[in-house]
């Protein structure tokens, strides 16, 4: 009982540790490379915490979280390294467009002031729309180990239950795009829809209307990165 006891108390050190170390202002500062790694070491620590103390002896749980530390640390900077460059070149690629890094993830977010956008109603990719997803699936088609979230959302304009087909038939436009005209890989596509269910701008001006006229692409790692990721963390 005792043992057990000890054991517990050890994985909540642990794993409070690591939870404020992922928290500390000095992460939250850092650049998303360096986000990756704290997060990485913070979650491989508890990992390695964990399996040290339900499988090692004679005090091995301590050496069971500082090997899971470098490990996760170690292929969290890879990844985030990656996803980095893959962010810095849209942002060069696509001037107009909203780019952010949260934690592995790149939002992009394209709406009349940023190159893919749709009039009140409207589904259809006009030219200069497909000259703003020509420039994205260059980026897209060169960093191939990443997968795809296309979301469509609209204006408060109409009825909710046409806005939800709507917003439907805006990411699809962008989804068969992506994928017959510029070779995307459809394995690599997720396609969602949400209406006027999640504005970011206010519904009662035209220009907030605009905005919410909206396409947003997620990027994530895929499996293939995340395991290039802890192959070479661990040579």
């Amino acid at each position: 009982m005792k043992a057990k006891l000890k054991k517990m108390i050890v994985l909540f050190i642990t794993i409070t540790i690591a939870l404020n170390y992922t928290s500390c202002k000095s992460v939250k500062n850092a650049n998303n490379k360096q986000k990756g790694g704290a997060i990485g070491a913070a979650a491989g620590a508890v990992i390695g915490g964990v399996l040290g103390n339900n499988l090692g002896k004679g005090g091995k749980g301590t050496e069971g979280a500082v090997i899971g530390g470098v490990l996760g640390g170690a292929a969290g900077v890879l990844i985030g390294n990656r996803m980095d460059k893959q962010s810095q070149k849209i942002e060069e690629e696509i001037p107009g467009a909203k780019v952010e890094r949260i934690n592995d993830e790149i939002i992009v977010t394209f709406d009349e002031n940023s190159g893919v956008y749709f009039p009140t109603g409207q589904m259809n990719l006009n030219e200069s729309s497909k000259q703003t997803l020509d420039k994205l699936a260059n980026v897209l088609l060169e960093y191939t180990d990443t997968n795809i979230i296309v979301e469509g959302h609209t204006d408060s304009v109409g009825t909710a239950s046409s806005n939800l087909n709507l917003s439907k038939s805006r990411a699809q436009s962008v989804t068969n795009y992506l994928i017959y005209q510029k070779g995307i890989n459809i394995d690599r596509i997720t396609t969602l829809w949400f209406g006027e269910t999640q504005p970011v701008f206010d519904n009662n001006t035209s220009t907030g209307r605009a905005k919410n006229r909206r396409v947003n692409i997620s990027i994530k790692p895929n499996q293939k990165m995340i395991d290039d990721a802890n192959e070479k963390a661990k040579n």
